[in-house]
């Protein structure tokens, strides 16, 4: 058992420890240090937006903090709403509020269970595993501790090669839409807006700016130039044969046979969107199975196509971002940026497609490029330290820390017996891993694990 634990990481993913730590019997009472750094806990980014435009893409009746109780984010906005249905996607921030209550919640029970639980507002600057303890250090301070868990969530963004050092000086370059977001004072607003990226997150900021700023058009720029697909009003009923498929693509770990089943199974009539509902709960022990070349093969060719029907928009997010479509306010145009300069007030990118180069002016550029996860050239301090000193090692694919499948952190490939993942950085080992529905199952095994005798 791991009595003293340090939880790194202000969002949904440590809140969720922290809650299964203090929720289950312990022979012991537990020491809890949560660092959770300059930020709100535990609303994170993702769950900090306050606008009502940001929905989540998840229904309701399956965003529980905890994997005991997959409906407790429903119960919680029915007291207030009785008239929210389970299958409606809900704003981003009520599940912040969700977030707030159940940790204030599990701060007050494990007060009254005899926990010692601090909520630390500070940074960490660097971890010194060992193996009967980790030590943590931050400012002047340091303190030892039996286990300690990253659940940091993605990396900060880092601007696209080829934009210039006065595109980024400009302010006309934004790198952090989230913080564009919570802080647009642009004079004069932008008449025109160039999003590099169309998963969510580009959405996202689309729909609150063409609001903000009602004269704006957007052109959105995209390897593929889709968006992503639409949920559903209702979902639909899993496919009979799931049981079927899930077996034959573990029988044939190959991405070329994979797509082949899965066009099979919708040739004979699976609807798709349960077909890829069908493998989320297989998805970790799928991709166990992959090769490291056929986990490289489908980042170079399947995982745009994955991403767009896996990660699919809430219907309202759908009529409007089409609606603004149009209207005439938004383009979409397949393409890279392969260099943005500053030109006076404006910034001249240079677009380019299947071998042709094609230039765009812009009054406003935003990078919504996707998460990153790739340590090797990362500058989260943190990360950067363990990275340097061999304490950890990185995806070799650029997907976060190398792990076991118990969330054990790998140095020169041997796990650490005291030193832990949670979230996005095991996308390496879990490919999922950066949703509530996976994160809760993480989680709970974690919490098993260290409290275990």
């Amino acid at each position: 058992m791991f009595r003293r634990v340090a939880i790194i990481g202000g969002g949904a993913a440590a809140a969720t420890l922290l809650g299964e730590l203090l929720e289950r019997p312990s022979p012991q009472p537990l020491h809890l240090d949560w660092y959770t750094g300059s930020g709100v806990p535990p609303r994170g980014i993702a769950y900090g937006t306050r606008s009502a435009r940001h929905l989540l893409d998840v229904r309701a009746a399956s965003m529980g903090l905890f994997a005991g109780k997959s409906r407790g984010f429903l119960d919680f906005v029915q007291r207030d709403d009785p008239g929210v249905a389970g299958t409606d996607f809900l704003p981003r921030h009520r599940y912040g509020d969700y977030l707030e209550a159940e940790v204030a919640h599990a701060l007050q029970r494990g007060k009254a269970q005899g926990h010692d639980v601090h909520v630390i507002p500070v940074t960490v600057d660097a971890l010194v595993p060992e193996s009967a303890a980790v030590t943590v250090i931050h400012g002047e301070e340091s303190h030892q501790l039996d286990a300690a868990v990253l659940a940091l969530g993605t990396l900060p963004p880092r601007p696209l090669a080829g934009v210039s050092p006065a595109a980024l000086e400009s302010g006309r370059y934004v790198i952090d839409p989230w913080h564009l977001l919570a802080d647009a004072r642009i004079e004069p607003a932008p008449r025109k807006i160039v999003v590099l990226g169309m998963g969510p997150t580009a959405v996202d900021v689309m729909l609150e700016l063409a609001s903000r700023w009602p004269q704006a058009g957007f052109v959105a720029i995209s390897r593929h130039g889709l968006l992503p697909e639409s949920h559903m009003h209702t979902a639909a009923a899993p496919p009979d044969d799931s049981a079927g498929l899930i077996a034959a693509m573990q029988d044939a770990p190959e991405i070329r046979q994979w797509l082949r089943l899965l066009r099979e199974a919708i040739d004979q009539g699976a609807s798709w969107r349960a077909l890829i509902d069908s493998l989320r709960p297989h998805t970790a022990s799928l991709w166990a199975e992959l090769p490291s070349e056929q986990r490289a093969r489908f980042l170079r060719h399947a995982r745009w196509a994955w991403e767009r029907v896996r990660h699919r928009m809430p219907p309202a997010v759908s009529e409007t971002i089409t609606a603004l479509e149009q209207q005439g306010r938004l383009q979409r145009h397949c393409g890279r940026a392969q260099s943005v300069e500053l030109d006076g007030d404006a910034l001249q990118l240079v677009i380019t497609h299947a071998g042709q180069s094609h230039p765009q002016q812009a009054d406003l550029v935003i990078q919504c490029t996707g998460a990153d996860l790739d340590l090797r050239s990362t500058d989260h301090h943190l990360l950067s330290q363990l990275l340097t000193n061999a304490h950890i090692d990185a995806d070799p694919l650029g997907l976060g820390v190398m792990a076991d499948n118990q969330g054990r952190l790998l140095h020169q490939g041997r796990p650490w017996p005291n030193l832990f993942a949670l979230g996005a950085l095991l996308r390496g080992t879990l490919w999922e891993a950066n949703a509530m529905p996976e994160i809760r199952q993480q989680a709970r095994a974690l919490a098993d694990q260290l409290l275990a005798d």
